[in-house]
């Protein structure tokens, strides 16, 4: 899509108040009294969706549990009169769509994810918890509260009756820890069917919302050597794991700090017993760049600067497997953060504009052109750690935060 064309679009759809050149920052003095007080009576609500959700294993790849948090989404937005998609997944796993209709213009695409980095039986070891304001548990901030914040806010719109867009549509990704080609696929086509896409991934510790995002990527390093016994004749073989230490450590040197490119190896895999040396070695590293260029520039120097071998005979082959792309800043995600300013300046907050090294679904959906801001979920830190948590005191204002924006880009 051209930016005239994106521009036409955003004009028609969600008003002069999203028309690039035509937006300027609105400073809310009061807040809303009905949205503020909802959001209020719903917070000892909220937090108990949040901790059934957080109680369920549901590791990317596990069927049962992310069925479960599946189901209980359902339910709730079923309750709201949504109707509901299920899309297969590769894994055996299920994408949500749950589609809401108004009587307006603006169609507005809230995106979170049910997956979580956390193995199976992580829920027993360390269930849902509050303490000292903080809520604790697996997932509890990536992303169960974004999927909670989302449904609330979606609860206060109709408690207010508020149809005035065309449709709403809530997507709940099965898989966005790891990716998939389904996944990708149906962000792409669901985020070009809409004017604008708010992830409700999880708000920074700063308490902010994010206006770009690194793009991902994983570089693969193989290594052919040749097999001999380790006592008895070590200098007949070609040490593959030696020559993989090698290349890590040289390869580890192409990131860029100024723009923001970082590769940091991760998986190593070389031989099986200590009196052989291996033949067979390889390493993965994880690649973050801020723009697309930087992968390719990643891809070529990765080639090149391998033919640099610390034991001859051994052959080496590089690789670069792309994910998610770089979410830019730009224009229109810079005039979402202004509204969103003004929204909070309602509750007299104030929000951090961030940058994120990590990956998420919000890079997708900018890279088919709908304007797109990240980080509408709970606040929260720790994150992919044992020691994740959610800010208690966030809850209200977030789920205020997320009602008023769908608010004013429906164009009330």
């Amino acid at each position: 899509m051209t930016i005239t064309a994106l521009r036409s679009r955003l004009a028609v759809s969600l008003g002069l108040s999203l028309a690039l050149g035509a937006f300027a920052p609105v400073a809310f003095a009061q807040p809303h009294p009905q949205v503020l007080s909802d959001a209020e009576q719903y917070k000892g609500e909220a937090l108990k969706l949040l901790e059934r959700l957080v109680n369920i294993d549901s590791g990317s790849g596990y069927v049962p549990g992310l069925t479960q948090v599946g189901d209980i989404a359902i339910e709730e937005l079923q309750k709201l009169g949504a109707t509901i998609e299920k899309v297969p997944n590769s894994d055996g796993t299920q994408h949500i769509l749950a589609t809401l209709k108004g009587t307006g213009k603006a169609k507005i695409l809230l995106m979170a994810h049910m997956d979580t980095v956390f193995k199976e039986g992580s829920a027993a070891e360390r269930p849902f918890h509050i303490k000292d304001g903080r809520a604790y548990g697996p997932g509890v901030m990536d992303d169960k509260g974004g999927i909670v914040a989302g449904i609330y806010a979606l609860k206060v719109l109709k408690n207010l009756d508020f149809k005035n867009y065309a449709q709403i549509t809530f997507l709940l990704d099965a898989s966005e820890e790891t990716g998939s080609d389904v996944a990708t696929d149906l962000i792409k086509k669901t985020a070009k069917a809409h004017d604008v896409t708010l992830n409700l991934e999880p708000g920074r510790p700063a308490d902010g919302l994010v206006v770009w995002r690194k793009g991902s990527a994983t570089a693969l390093v193989e290594v052919k050597g040749k097999a001999s016994h380790a006592g008895v004749a070590p200098e007949l073989g070609r040490n593959a794991a030696m020559e993989a230490a090698h290349q890590i450590l040289q390869l580890g040197k192409l990131g860029d700090a100024e723009k923001k490119t970082t590769i940091n190896f991760t998986v190593l895999k070389a031989g099986d017993r200590t009196n052989v040396i291996p033949d067979q070695a390889s390493a993965k590293a994880d690649v973050r760049a801020a723009v697309p260029e930087e992968f390719d520039r990643i891809e070529k120097d990765l080639a090149r600067v391998s033919q640099d071998k610390l034991i001859a005979d051994t052959e080496v082959t590089t690789s670069l497997k792309r994910g998610l792309p770089p979410m830019p800043q730009t224009a229109e995600s810079d005039r979402l953060m202004a509204m969103a300013q003004g929204i909070y300046g309602e509750l007299g907050r104030k929000l951090t504009e961030e940058g994120s090294g990590g990956a998420a679904d919000a890079s997708l959906s900018a890279g088919v052109g709908t304007p797109t801001l990240d980080g509408f979920g709970i606040v929260g830190g720790n994150i992919h750690t044992p020691e994740e948590y959610a800010e208690v005191e966030s809850v209200v204002p977030r789920i205020y935060l997320l009602s008023r924006m769908i608010m004013e880009l429906a164009g009330r």
